[in-house]
């Protein structure tokens, strides 16, 4: 697999990657498969820059980073419950003035999604 770097290296960490395979045997300097930084709004490549066979654009895993730590999800505003009994899960990112337990038969003891989620 082969990168293929824009002429302006400073946009180098904001483009996206892209993934494109030749439709027919590949070129000598690419081979099947290469990749490409673009911007988002460009328009996908058609043909290969090295020998201009026909290609198409790949759609491509990703990856996500989760965060790993408790104390994370809280400073990201998210909410994580964890079961420790029947209908009983425990707030470990409860935020000050919220009930650290919730129970699923007891709606005030919920965590307060609006003071978590802002415009």
């Amino acid at each position: 697999m082969i990168l293929i770097f824009p002429l302006f290296l400073k946009e180098v960490f904001c483009l996206p990657v892209y993934e494109y395979t030749h439709e027919g045997e590949g070129c000598s300097v690419y081979g099947n498969t290469f990749e490409i930084m673009q911007k988002m709004n460009d328009p996908p490549l058609s043909a290969c820059p090295a020998c201009g066979e026909k290609v198409r654009r790949l759609i491509s895993l990703i990856h996500v980073s989760m965060p790993t730590t408790d104390s994370r999800y809280k400073e990201l505003g998210f909410t994580k419950l964890v079961r420790r009994d029947a209908g009983v899960y425990e707030n470990v990112t409860a935020m000050d003035g919220e009930s650290r337990f919730f129970e699923a038969d007891k709606p005030e003891t919920m965590p307060d999604l609006k003071r978590r989620i802002t415009d």
